[in-house]
């Protein structure tokens, strides 16, 4: 019956996707079943997604609250659970205002839309052009594959949408270069996820900062990977300090539910005014009950800092491979946002470690990335490291 199902759904579906050939039923915590009853543990988490973990009581509870009461009824009127979100957003960020939608992609859109409106209505329609990263990702709408850094991205979909401009991530002459009278933001992730677990240097965004206030241009925070306690705290800009102008949220944010969120200091929220920008589904109170149980959950447990100690060790534990391995090649990251670099395709190691009952991830052919949920046990990464060691031994070996 499993094979059938998934044969027909590679006869119903767009085939967008490389899907492992397993069909996953349940979950709790760190770890998954399949239809066969085969227990995985879960170092992808919906792709850094399930922070909580799998069918968490807090999100539990609160969805089953809210499905009683009251699913969706549009923007056209207020509702409860998305005022409390926005509230606990802003207490605990740099922002005064908070747009709700339902995805990473469509909080892109916003951010774009809101940096090139905030010029417009300022009579300086000269000034258009965002300023993106080499090998960020931003999303695969038509204006947020045009922000990706990535050609592959942007393959068969010609022409992209014209206003942005591409420079090394980390490489401050190149930005100081790059920017002019036509920039109207500069966009970039904290730490670049898709792109292959790239960490900036210390100081870096404090300079991007500084030549975004020299020219009067806004700073953008993709944080949709590494918000909602990823990398240590609950957002990335928070280990520096440095805040931009506007910051957007997805995958964690509900805990596994859609939504995402765009927030903006006043004066640059202020250019979104009725009818400039809307969701139907955004922020929904069936999501935002959802999402704030998850945030009230990462606070409360201070789950930030435990996934600062967990990735840690995480990472320790990654370096002893790299020592005993000579086809790793780096050991990079921060929080529970690590990869791991090899010398050889990571696509073998993958489906060893899916064979062995642990679910990982492979970027750019070569990066292993681990993006397990904040609550990963000590001894579940020595779990996978003991599986790790042993593969890489028969790749060496191989």
């Amino acid at each position: 019956m499993t094979t059938q199902l998934m044969q027909q759904a590679d006869r119903l579906m767009v085939n967008t996707y490389n899907r492992f050939p397993i069909l996953l039923e349940r979950g709790a915590g760190c770890r998954l079943w399949d239809s066969q009853g085969k227990e995985y543990i879960d170092f992808v988490s919906g792709i850094a997604v399930c922070n909580l973990g799998h069918a968490h009581p807090a999100v539990v509870e609160a969805l089953g609250r809210q499905a009683r009461e009251l699913f969706h009824v549009s923007n056209l009127y207020y509702t409860r659970p998305q005022i409390e979100l926005a509230q606990l957003l802003i207490s605990n960020s740099f922002a005064d205002r908070v747009f709700f939608c339902n995805s990473g992609a469509e909080a892109n859109e916003a951010a774009i839309k809101l940096a090139r409106k905030y010029f417009q209505d300022q009579g300086q329609s000269e000034r258009y052009t965002i300023i993106s990263m080499e090998r960020s990702f931003h999303g695969r709408t038509m204006a947020t594959l045009s922000a990706t850094g990535q050609d592959k991205i942007k393959a068969g979909f010609d022409p992209v949408l014209a206003g942005f401009r591409f420079v090394p991530f980390n490489d401050l002459p190149a930005l100081a270069a790059a920017v002019d009278h036509h920039t109207c933001a500069v966009i970039l992730e904290p730490v670049q996820g898709e792109g292959g677990v790239r960490c900036p240097d210390a100081g870096y965004l404090a300079k991007v900062r500084e030549l975004c206030d020299a020219a009067g241009a806004l700073l953008i925070y993709d944080e949709i990977q590494t918000g909602m306690g990823r990398t240590g705290k609950l957002f990335a800009y928070q280990h520096e300090g440095v805040v931009p102008d506007i910051m957007t949220l997805a995958k964690a944010l509900a805990n596994g539910l859609p939504i995402g969120a765009m927030l903006a200091r006043e004066k640059v929220a202020a250019a979104f005014g009725p009818g400039s920008h809307a969701s139907t589904f955004g922020g929904t109170p069936l999501v935002t009950a959802a999402a704030r149980a998850t945030l009230m959950t990462l606070l409360e447990e201070e789950l930030p800092r435990q996934a600062a100690e967990t990735g840690d060790y995480f990472k320790a534990q990654l370096l002893t491979l790299k020592a005993h391995h000579g086809c790793v090649v780096d050991v990079r990251g921060r929080g529970l946002l690590l990869g791991m670099r090899l010398s050889c395709p990571g696509a073998p190691l993958v489906q060893g470690c899916l064979e062995a009952g642990f679910l990982i991830n492979c970027i750019q052919e070569r990066i292993l990335r681990f993006i397990p949920p904040l609550i990963i046990s000590r001894e579940a990464i020595d779990a996978l490291i003991a599986c790790l060691d042993g593969l890489l031994g028969m790749q060496t070996q191989g």
